[in-house]
């Protein structure tokens, strides 16, 4: 068991439940709240998200969140967002022809995948970053479960960034390890035992 206090951001969005089991299960100690003072204290803040990005800002918005996260990374606390909580990192999200502002820890914007099949709903592999801490261990071909059809399909960030890919029809970003701010656009809490390692991963970095 790993002993680490890992806050799960309420902001209204998110499985939280789902996410909350997932990372008891690799022994951290979990605390799911919007609690500014214990998202700052905790050793990990996970910021969940489902569905459209400006909802989930109009959320993130109401409870201080944007400072929230800001402060940690700024602070180097590590941050981990999942699906629409990795897309709201980024300036901007365009969904319905509406180009809404994110947190902006990076630049760019998180755009409508261009396939015949949307949304990306299942299994699929990625092809993880040299290095990567978040993906050790792993196999290549491993598979990930996602449910999107809006990601970050460019990387306008910083160059040391850890970069993970995956493709449907065209590629995307499937995670991102950037300093203390890491992301995954597919759900690890839903990724069975390769989710499990992966969160796993980052728990024990904290």
């Amino acid at each position: 068991m790993s002993g680490k206090s890992v806050v799960v951001l309420d902001y209204g969005s998110g499985n939280l439940r789902s996410a909350h089991r997932a990372l008891e299960r690799v022994g951290a100690e979990v605390t799911v709240t919007d609690d500014p003072g214990a998202a700052a204290a905790a050793d990990g803040l996970v910021v969940p998200g489902v569905g459209a990005f400006e909802a989930c800002m109009t959320g993130l918005r109401a409870i201080g969140g944007e400072k929230i996260i800001a402060e940690r990374v700024s602070a180097g606390a590590p941050v981990l967002g999942v699906c629409v909580g990795m897309q709201i990192l980024f300036a901007h999200g365009v969904e319905f022809g509406v180009d809404s502002p994110g947190v902006g820890m990076w630049p760019g914007s998180v755009t409508r995948l261009d396939a015949p099949v949307i949304p990306h709903m299942g299994w699929n592999t990625v092809n993880a970053a040299p290095g990567s801490r978040l993906f050790a261990g792993l196999d290549t071909g491993t598979r990930f479960y996602f449910v999107h059809s809006y990601a970050a399909q460019r990387w306008e960030g910083d160059a040391d960034a850890k970069l993970t890919w995956a493709r449907h029809h065209v590629p995307f970003l499937a995670a991102v390890e950037d300093g203390p701010l890491a992301a995954t656009q597919f759900h690890p809490e839903k990724s069975g035992d390769a989710g499990a390692a992966l969160l796993s991963n980052w728990v024990e970095g904290l």
